[in-house]
């Protein structure tokens, strides 16, 4: 998992079909996906219930590339490891789940895995600071965590646009979930985001025995972020 800011892509299976997620992880792949994200929420943290760490082992064969695990749990430390022995190449807590973040993001660190910081949208940029370099990945919710299809919010362009002057030449990604589409995706590009979390913009008018639509989905959104980037001499 080389770090590069080109776009990435990565389709949430909350908005694939439930009763055939390795399937669907294998056609978002094969149409162009670059990550696969798996939204865990625990009724609690959040007001909805998804995936355990049984689920991301059974999908972790049907995923070639990057399986990126958005824990939306409180707590998080006493699962680190049972998601680490799933699979997962990317597990993600957020700021807001527990007291002591950085405690977290080593446990997520010792476990072999790479350590993403997740911030809601009431929440500053700045409280990504002291952790900076403890992250390989800073996620910003632009929509408030919990369910797919919400409206993105405006205001979070300017935490990504903080974000990445913090970042500097770090190598962290920015990634952004919620909201993201056609029309969002060149913006949340231009602030300075570089994975680009997507739903029901991935799998809308396709399904797995018609998968075209994901790629013509996948490859719209990655034309329309990268054609907001300055162009590289």
């Amino acid at each position: 998992m080389a770090f590069s800011r080109d776009i990435k892509i990565a389709p949430s299976i909350l908005a694939a079909d439930f009763a055939n997620f390795g399937a669907e992880c294998r056609a978002i792949e094969a149409e162009g996906a670059d990550w696969v994200h798996v939204d865990v929420m625990d009724g609690h943290f959040v007001p909805n219930l998804t995936f355990g760490p049984a689920m991301c082992a059974a999908l972790r064969p049907h995923i070639k590339g990057v399986m990126d695990v958005h824990l939306m749990i409180a707590p998080v430390d006493p699962y680190i490891d049972a998601f680490a022995d799933a699979g997962a190449d990317i597990l993600t807590a957020h700021v807001e789940a527990g007291p002591h973040i950085h405690r977290t993001l080593q446990a997520i660190r010792a476990a072999g895995v790479k350590a993403g910081l997740a911030l809601n949208p009431g929440t500053p940029a700045s409280a990504a600071a002291p952790v900076l370099d403890l992250i390989d990945l800073v996620c910003v919710m632009t929509v408030n965590p919990g369910f797919g299809g919400q409206k993105f919010i405006e205001s979070q362009l300017a935490t990504i646009a903080e974000l990445r002057a913090m970042i500097g030449d770090r190598p962290i990604h920015i990634e952004v979930d919620g909201g993201v589409d056609r029309n969002t995706a060149p913006r949340v590009a231009a602030a300075g985001a570089d994975a680009l979390v997507a739903g029901s913009a991935v799998f809308k008018g396709g399904s797995v025995s018609n998968s075209a639509p994901y790629g013509e989905n996948i490859r719209m959104i990655r034309a329309t972020a990268q054609a907001s980037l300055p162009e590289v001499a």
